[in-house]
């Protein structure tokens, strides 16, 4: 049990530090959105994010340890391809920057619930249930953001999809080309 215990610490170490890192980059997310709707979703998640980082503060007292957050290395890499999807998206059509920057932050989302859902399971089997509370807490909003986003994706993808999307012509349906038809 008490290898589990400080695999548990470790991991919130881990998850403290990518929240932080969170709470940076949600609002050059939030700036760099055009649609009015994405820029809304990145804005109540910083809001969300802010609460997380209380709620694994409150995790570390709970189980009476320091909160020390431990580089997470997969989330540095996380927010490092976020900026290159800003920037990149700086020269692209408002509707592709929108849909890259959703696929950025679902990505995010993904390796929150990954983690949220292994530490649960760590609190769970040690026994501290208040704890398994909190992160449950957490996962659920990091599912629900993850569905949220998916959401806002679809009709920017309908829109994006329907219009010029900088090639100087609309997007058109060919049909396949089968070998006899190549005569």
């Amino acid at each position: 049990m008490q290898e589990l215990r400080e695999l548990l610490i470790e991991e919130l170490q881990d998850i403290l530090h990518a929240e932080n890192q969170l709470v940076s980059a949600l609002p050059k997310m939030a700036k760099a959105a055009h649609d009015p709707k994405l820029k809304e979703a990145f804005e109540k998640h910083l809001a969300q994010t802010r609460g997380q980082v209380e709620r694994l503060n409150t995790a570390f007292e709970l189980l009476g340890e320091m909160a020390e957050p431990k580089p997470c290395k997969a989330m540095m890499g996380l927010v490092k391809e976020g900026e290159e999807t800003i920037e990149d998206g700086k020269e692209k059509d408002k509707l592709i920057a929108d849909l890259a920057l959703i696929i950025a932050a679902q990505k995010v989302e993904h390796y929150e619930i990954a983690s949220y859902g292994g530490v649960r399971c760590l609190a769970r089997q040690i026994g501290q249930r208040d704890v398994e509370t909190l992160l449950a807490h957490t996962l659920g909003e990091e599912e629900s953001s993850d569905y949220s986003l998916t959401s806002l994706a679809k009709p920017l993808l309908q829109r994006a999809s329907e219009s010029d999307t900088g090639n100087g012509r609309k997007q058109t349906k060919q049909q396949p080309k089968t070998l006899a038809s190549r005569g």
